[in-house]
Protein backbone atom coordinates (compact mmCIF):
# COMPACT_ATOMS: atom_id res chain seq x y z
CA UNK A 1 0.00 0.00 0.00
CA UNK A 2 1.34 3.37 -0.83
CA UNK A 3 2.43 5.56 2.05
CA UNK A 4 0.06 8.30 1.43
CA UNK A 5 -2.89 6.24 1.47
CA UNK A 6 -4.98 7.10 3.90
CA UNK A 7 -5.29 4.42 6.54
CA UNK A 8 -8.77 5.34 8.22
CA UNK A 9 -11.89 7.85 8.56
CA UNK A 10 -12.41 11.15 9.21
CA UNK A 11 -13.03 11.67 13.08
CA UNK A 12 -16.16 13.75 13.95
CA UNK A 13 -15.68 16.09 16.51
CA UNK A 14 -18.93 16.25 17.46
CA UNK A 15 -19.56 12.80 18.27
CA UNK A 16 -17.95 12.90 21.53
CA UNK A 17 -18.29 8.77 22.44
CA UNK A 18 -16.43 8.41 18.97
CA UNK A 19 -13.24 10.69 19.88
CA UNK A 20 -12.93 9.21 23.19
CA UNK A 21 -12.75 5.67 21.39
CA UNK A 22 -10.56 6.29 18.93
CA UNK A 23 -8.27 8.13 21.53
CA UNK A 24 -8.16 5.21 23.52
CA UNK A 25 -7.35 2.94 20.42
CA UNK A 26 -4.34 5.69 18.96
CA UNK A 27 -3.10 5.87 22.74
CA UNK A 28 -3.00 2.03 23.04
CA UNK A 29 -1.20 1.59 19.66
CA UNK A 30 0.97 4.21 20.39
CA UNK A 31 2.02 2.74 24.07
CA UNK A 32 2.36 -0.57 22.08
CA UNK A 33 4.56 0.69 19.81
CA UNK A 34 7.18 2.81 22.17
CA UNK A 35 7.44 -0.41 23.94
CA UNK A 36 8.52 -2.41 21.16
CA UNK A 37 11.17 -0.09 20.58
CA UNK A 38 10.00 0.66 16.94
CA UNK A 39 9.89 4.52 15.50
CA UNK A 40 6.58 5.49 13.90
CA UNK A 41 8.93 5.56 10.81
CA UNK A 42 9.49 1.66 11.32
CA UNK A 43 6.40 0.52 12.20
CA UNK A 44 4.65 2.51 9.06
CA UNK A 45 7.03 0.47 7.25
CA UNK A 46 6.09 -2.87 8.91
CA UNK A 47 2.48 -1.95 8.31
CA UNK A 48 2.66 -0.34 4.91
CA UNK A 49 1.60 3.18 5.97
CA UNK A 50 3.50 6.19 5.74
CA UNK A 51 4.69 7.66 8.99
CA UNK A 52 2.30 10.76 9.00
CA UNK A 53 -0.19 8.71 8.95
CA UNK A 54 0.78 6.36 12.03
CA UNK A 55 0.86 9.47 14.10
CA UNK A 56 -2.57 10.70 13.18
CA UNK A 57 -3.96 6.97 14.11
CA UNK A 58 -1.79 7.34 17.47
CA UNK A 59 -3.05 11.06 18.43
CA UNK A 60 -7.09 10.21 17.88
CA UNK A 61 -6.95 11.89 14.36
CA UNK A 62 -8.25 8.66 12.97
CA UNK A 63 -10.06 6.06 12.64
CA UNK A 64 -7.70 3.13 11.77
CA UNK A 65 -9.56 0.34 9.13
CA UNK A 66 -9.84 -3.15 10.68
CA UNK A 67 -6.71 -4.47 8.35
CA UNK A 68 -4.32 -1.77 10.34
CA UNK A 69 -5.13 -3.09 13.89
CA UNK A 70 -4.61 -6.56 12.44
CA UNK A 71 -0.97 -5.48 10.85
CA UNK A 72 -0.37 -3.96 14.14
CA UNK A 73 -1.64 -6.44 16.22
CA UNK A 74 1.14 -8.99 14.06
CA UNK A 75 3.83 -6.65 13.81
CA UNK A 76 3.67 -5.68 17.74
CA UNK A 77 3.56 -9.20 18.78
CA UNK A 78 0.17 -8.00 20.71
CA UNK A 79 -1.38 -11.58 21.00
CA UNK A 80 -4.72 -10.27 19.55
CA UNK A 81 -5.10 -7.60 22.00
CA UNK A 82 -4.78 -4.61 19.54
CA UNK A 83 -6.82 -6.22 16.78
CA UNK A 84 -10.08 -7.10 19.98
CA UNK A 85 -10.75 -3.06 19.49
CA UNK A 86 -12.29 -3.58 15.80
CA UNK A 87 -15.61 -4.30 17.30
CA UNK A 88 -14.96 -0.74 19.26
CA UNK A 89 -13.85 0.77 16.30
CA UNK A 90 -16.22 -0.88 13.66
CA UNK A 91 -18.92 0.88 15.36
CA UNK A 92 -16.89 4.30 15.64
CA UNK A 93 -16.76 4.35 11.67
CA UNK A 94 -20.08 4.99 10.88
CA UNK A 95 -21.52 8.47 11.43
CA UNK A 96 -23.47 9.38 14.50
CA UNK A 97 -26.54 9.81 13.57
CA UNK A 98 -26.12 6.94 11.58
CA UNK A 99 -25.61 4.80 14.71
CA UNK A 100 -28.49 6.30 17.13
CA UNK A 101 -30.74 5.21 14.00
CA UNK A 102 -29.21 1.68 14.07
CA UNK A 103 -29.59 1.44 18.06
CA UNK A 104 -33.17 2.04 17.58
CA UNK A 105 -33.79 0.14 14.49
CA UNK A 106 -31.73 -2.86 16.43
CA UNK A 107 -34.28 -2.80 18.95
CA UNK A 108 -37.37 -2.37 17.19
CA UNK A 109 -40.39 -5.32 16.91
CA UNK A 110 -42.33 -3.45 14.00
CA UNK A 111 -40.75 -0.90 11.84
CA UNK A 112 -43.18 0.98 9.42
CA UNK A 113 -41.54 3.53 7.11
CA UNK A 114 -42.83 6.02 3.96
CA UNK A 115 -40.65 7.35 2.12
CA UNK A 116 -41.34 9.57 -1.38
CA UNK A 117 -37.90 10.85 -2.72
CA UNK A 118 -35.92 7.69 -2.36
CA UNK A 119 -35.68 4.47 -2.00
CA UNK A 120 -35.73 3.63 1.86
CA UNK A 121 -32.27 3.40 3.13
CA UNK A 122 -33.05 -0.93 4.42
CA UNK A 123 -34.09 -1.64 0.76
CA UNK A 124 -31.19 -0.16 -0.99
CA UNK A 125 -28.61 -2.07 -3.11
CA UNK A 126 -24.61 -0.76 -2.44
CA UNK A 127 -24.57 0.27 -5.95
CA UNK A 128 -28.11 2.32 -5.42
CA UNK A 129 -27.00 3.69 -2.10
CA UNK A 130 -23.26 4.68 -3.90
CA UNK A 131 -24.82 6.60 -6.77
CA UNK A 132 -26.65 8.57 -4.25
CA UNK A 133 -24.19 10.13 -2.35
CA UNK A 134 -22.21 10.62 -5.42
CA UNK A 135 -24.86 12.63 -6.98
CA UNK A 136 -25.22 15.12 -3.37
CA UNK A 137 -24.22 18.56 -3.01
CA UNK A 138 -21.26 16.93 -0.91
CA UNK A 139 -17.80 16.38 -2.42
CA UNK A 140 -17.09 13.02 -0.55
CA UNK A 141 -13.64 11.49 -0.70
CA UNK A 142 -13.28 7.89 -2.06
CA UNK A 143 -12.94 7.12 1.83
CA UNK A 144 -15.73 8.83 2.82
CA UNK A 145 -17.83 7.72 0.50
CA UNK A 146 -16.84 3.77 0.99
CA UNK A 147 -17.44 4.71 4.94
CA UNK A 148 -20.92 5.93 4.06
CA UNK A 149 -22.29 3.06 1.85
CA UNK A 150 -20.67 0.70 4.58
CA UNK A 151 -22.87 2.39 7.56
CA UNK A 152 -25.97 2.21 5.36
CA UNK A 153 -25.42 -1.58 4.52
CA UNK A 154 -24.63 -2.15 8.14
CA UNK A 155 -28.28 -1.40 8.73
CA UNK A 156 -29.77 -4.42 6.66
CA UNK A 157 -28.50 -6.63 9.63
CA UNK A 158 -32.06 -5.59 11.19
CA UNK A 159 -33.16 -8.26 8.32
CA UNK A 160 -31.34 -11.01 10.06
CA UNK A 161 -32.52 -10.58 13.32
CA UNK A 162 -33.82 -13.60 15.52
CA UNK A 163 -37.13 -13.48 16.05
CA UNK A 164 -37.47 -11.06 13.02
CA UNK A 165 -39.34 -8.26 13.16
CA UNK A 166 -42.14 -6.99 11.48
CA UNK A 167 -41.03 -4.46 8.48
CA UNK A 168 -43.49 -2.36 6.16
CA UNK A 169 -42.20 0.27 3.86
CA UNK A 170 -44.24 2.15 1.78
CA UNK A 171 -42.38 3.71 -1.31
CA UNK A 172 -43.98 6.22 -4.18
CA UNK A 173 -44.39 5.26 -7.55
CA UNK A 174 -41.13 7.73 -8.61
CA UNK A 175 -38.42 6.12 -6.58
CA UNK A 176 -38.87 2.93 -8.34
CA UNK A 177 -38.78 4.45 -11.83
CA UNK A 178 -36.24 7.23 -11.06
CA UNK A 179 -32.71 4.97 -12.42
CA UNK A 180 -30.09 6.16 -10.32
CA UNK A 181 -26.86 5.08 -10.93
CA UNK A 182 -27.96 3.64 -14.31
CA UNK A 183 -30.14 0.93 -16.23
CA UNK A 184 -27.87 -1.80 -14.69
CA UNK A 185 -27.70 -0.24 -11.15
CA UNK A 186 -31.69 0.58 -11.19
CA UNK A 187 -32.64 -3.02 -12.42
CA UNK A 188 -30.24 -4.68 -9.81
CA UNK A 189 -32.13 -2.38 -7.09
CA UNK A 190 -35.69 -3.27 -8.70
CA UNK A 191 -34.69 -7.39 -8.43
CA UNK A 192 -33.79 -6.53 -4.86
CA UNK A 193 -36.43 -5.15 -4.08
CA UNK A 194 -38.39 -8.23 -4.90
CA UNK A 195 -36.36 -10.61 -3.87
CA UNK A 196 -36.87 -8.35 0.58
CA UNK A 197 -40.27 -8.31 -0.62
CA UNK A 198 -41.07 -11.78 -0.44
CA UNK A 199 -39.45 -12.31 3.21
CA UNK A 200 -42.14 -13.54 5.60
CA UNK A 201 -41.97 -10.73 8.23
CA UNK A 202 -41.38 -7.90 5.22
CA UNK A 203 -44.48 -5.99 3.29
CA UNK A 204 -43.70 -3.40 0.57
CA UNK A 205 -46.56 -1.54 -0.57
CA UNK A 206 -46.08 1.16 -4.12
CA UNK A 207 -47.91 4.42 -3.64
CA UNK A 208 -48.71 5.46 -7.27
CA UNK A 209 -48.51 8.71 -8.80
CA UNK A 210 -51.84 9.03 -9.36
CA UNK A 211 -53.65 8.09 -6.48
CA UNK A 212 -53.79 11.61 -5.11
CA UNK A 213 -53.54 13.65 -1.83
CA UNK A 214 -51.96 11.35 0.53
CA UNK A 215 -50.65 12.35 4.56
CA UNK A 216 -47.67 11.26 3.57
CA UNK A 217 -46.67 14.33 1.03
CA UNK A 218 -45.20 16.43 3.60
CA UNK A 219 -42.43 13.52 3.78
CA UNK A 220 -41.29 10.54 5.23
CA UNK A 221 -42.87 9.24 8.10
CA UNK A 222 -41.17 6.37 10.38
CA UNK A 223 -43.01 4.25 12.97
CA UNK A 224 -40.74 2.27 15.26
CA UNK A 225 -42.22 -0.04 17.76
CA UNK A 226 -40.51 -1.79 20.79
CA UNK A 227 -40.86 -4.54 22.67
CA UNK A 228 -41.69 -3.01 26.17
CA UNK A 229 -44.90 -1.20 24.48
CA UNK A 230 -42.94 1.67 24.16
CA UNK A 231 -42.83 3.79 20.47
CA UNK A 232 -41.02 6.07 18.96
CA UNK A 233 -42.13 8.38 15.59
CA UNK A 234 -40.69 10.69 13.22
CA UNK A 235 -42.19 12.66 10.54
CA UNK A 236 -40.17 15.17 8.28
CA UNK A 237 -43.50 17.25 7.81
CA UNK A 238 -44.09 17.70 11.50
CA UNK A 239 -42.51 18.05 14.92
CA UNK A 240 -39.24 19.41 13.44
CA UNK A 241 -38.51 16.24 12.54
CA UNK A 242 -37.64 15.18 15.86
CA UNK A 243 -38.10 11.85 17.34
CA UNK A 244 -41.57 12.22 19.59
CA UNK A 245 -43.10 9.73 22.24
CA UNK A 246 -46.21 11.59 22.99
CA UNK A 247 -49.39 9.09 23.28
CA UNK A 248 -51.25 11.86 21.66
CA UNK A 249 -48.50 12.97 18.58
CA UNK A 250 -48.05 9.40 17.78
CA UNK A 251 -51.61 8.51 17.53
CA UNK A 252 -51.57 10.99 14.62
CA UNK A 253 -48.50 9.51 12.90
CA UNK A 254 -49.76 6.33 13.48
CA UNK A 255 -53.36 7.36 11.66
CA UNK A 256 -51.01 9.19 9.18
CA UNK A 257 -49.28 6.38 8.00
CA UNK A 258 -52.43 3.36 8.01
CA UNK A 259 -54.04 5.94 5.83
CA UNK A 260 -51.02 5.67 3.73
CA UNK A 261 -50.97 2.00 3.50
CA UNK A 262 -54.93 1.89 2.77
CA UNK A 263 -54.41 4.51 -0.13
CA UNK A 264 -51.29 2.46 -1.25
CA UNK A 265 -51.49 -0.54 -3.73
CA UNK A 266 -51.55 -4.05 -1.90
CA UNK A 267 -48.68 -5.96 -1.46
CA UNK A 268 -49.44 -8.46 -4.16
CA UNK A 269 -50.61 -5.45 -6.67
CA UNK A 270 -47.27 -4.00 -5.65
CA UNK A 271 -44.80 -6.78 -6.17
CA UNK A 272 -46.74 -7.16 -9.56
CA UNK A 273 -46.45 -3.60 -10.42
CA UNK A 274 -42.25 -3.75 -10.08
CA UNK A 275 -41.80 -7.19 -12.11
CA UNK A 276 -43.84 -5.23 -14.83
CA UNK A 277 -41.46 -1.91 -14.28
CA UNK A 278 -38.70 -4.54 -15.09
CA UNK A 279 -40.25 -5.70 -17.66
CA UNK A 280 -40.39 -2.28 -19.63
CA UNK A 281 -36.68 -2.50 -20.37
Amino acid sequence: MDGDEEPGWEVDPEDDWGVAVVATVGRQLRLRREASGMRAADFGRAVGYGEDMVYKVESGRRIPRPEYLDKADRVLDAGGLLAAMKEDVEKVRYPKKVRELAELEAKAVEYGVYVGLSIHGLLQTPEHARALFEVSQSAYAEAELERLVAARMARKAIFERTPAPALSFVQEEVTLRRKVGGTMVWRQQLEHLLGVAQLRNVTVQVMPTDSGAHPGLSGKIEVLKFGDGTVVGRSDGAYNGRPISDPKQLRILELRYSTIRAQALSPKESLAFIEHLLGET
